[in-house]
């Protein structure tokens, strides 16, 4: 079934070389995963180029792990213009990663995790 009240989030390989096999417009909207540091950022730029190449519908950066005001200054430096999604780098995650459960059930009030539902209005997803 694929029509407008299906959605499908898919979790890619690191990198940009899926994001070079799609066929032009195949998705609706491509999230961007980007840590602070110079690596991350570079591929992270590129897969915005690519995506934006290629007519991936909508783009949305998410810097994860964001440490401090630097690390922002310098990830939204990088996609100047482009809104950033930043999930500040939060104990709360590693936590409930050691224990198996999500971080929304461990400690659902946590930094990341308001961060998070935040992302989740701005990409328009609902949960069900």
């Amino acid at each position: 079934m694929n029509d407008e009240s299906t959605t499908i989030v898919a979790d890619l390989e690191a990198g940009i070389g899926t994001l070079t096999r799609l066929e032009p417009e195949a998705v609706d909207a491509t999230v961007v995963v980007v840590e602070p540091t110079l690596r991350s950022i570079d591929v992270a730029r590129r897969a915005v180029a690519v995506a934006e190449e290629q007519r991936q519908g909508r783009i949305v950066v998410v810097a994860n792990k964001v440490g401090d005001e630097h690390d922002q200054a310098r990830i939204s430096e990088a996609f100047g213009g482009r809104v950033v999604a930043m999930i500040p780098e939060d104990p709360a995650i590693d936590r409930a990663d050691r224990l198996g459960l999500s971080p929304v059930d461990h400690e659902p009030s946590s930094p990341a995790v308001t961060a998070l539902e935040n992302l989740v209005d701005l990409l328009g997803l609902k949960p069900r």
